[in-house]
């Protein structure tokens, strides 16, 4: 089966040429999505073994991904990883990802943090942030997950073809859970580890979880 990860990316040239160095032995290709990067992301690019694909304007993260989704299945890909630039996710992940589509088992599957205890979130998220997320999953959206919103996430080329998101900003991870569990395509979820640097710290990102959530639900 080919594996294609996608990557977008928006200002995001400190961490861009690590990140593409350890995914690129975990997949087949990888196509990166310069969402409108204002940084030295395309100077970087153009050294990297990439599909290079990129936004004259900033569209947002799901923007990004849909255009590097709908780039990955012309090239024929039978399974699609949407991976971070910014390095919280981990590279060796990407086979417990891709293995439940490659043997059959899910056509979806999405990363979680708390399956196990490796991820180390902020005290505020995860305390505070995801146990009200995993509440508005629970009563709006009827989907019971370990992890309430993960953006590290696979599909397979049918998933992918199926799913169609709208939101191009970051209400695009809720949208694409719900449209998932809507799909009735088998799912999955297999645990990761997401490191958390300074900006991990930051309360907005967390309120911004439970923003998107409502849009999606909104949306729905």
């Amino acid at each position: 089966m080919k594996v294609i990860s996608v990557i977008p990316s928006w200002n995001c040239s400190a961490t861009l040429a690590e990140v593409v160095k350890e995914v690129k032995d975990k997949v087949d290709s990888i196509v990166l999505v310069d969402d409108g990067s204002t940084d030295q992301t395309r100077e970087i690019a153009k050294l990297l073994t990439v599909d290079y694909l990129r936004h004259p304007i900033n569209r947002g993260q799901g923007a990004a991904l849909k255009t590097g989704t709908i780039y990955a299945l012309s090239q024929d890909a039978d399974v699609i990883v949407h991976f971070d630039a910014d390095g919280q996710f981990r590279a060796e992940d990407i086979p417990a990802l891709v293995n439940p589509i490659i043997k059959g088992e899910a056509e979806i599957v999405f990363g979680s943090r708390f399956l196990d205890d490796t991820t180390k979130m902020p005290a505020f998220k995860k305390k505070v942030i995801m146990p009200l997320a995993h509440f508005i999953n629970r009563v709006f959206f009827n989907i019971k997950m370990s992890d309430p919103q993960s953006g590290f996430r696979a599909f397979s080329r049918r998933a992918a073809k199926q799913l169609d998101w709208q939101q191009d900003r970051m209400a695009h991870c809720s949208e694409i859970l719900v449209a998932a569990h809507a799909s009735k395509l088998p799912i999955v979820e297999v645990p990761i580890t997401v490191l958390y640097p300074d900006f991990g710290q930051k309360l907005g990102g967390g309120f911004k979880i439970l923003y998107d959530m409502f849009i999606a639900k909104l949306n729905s």
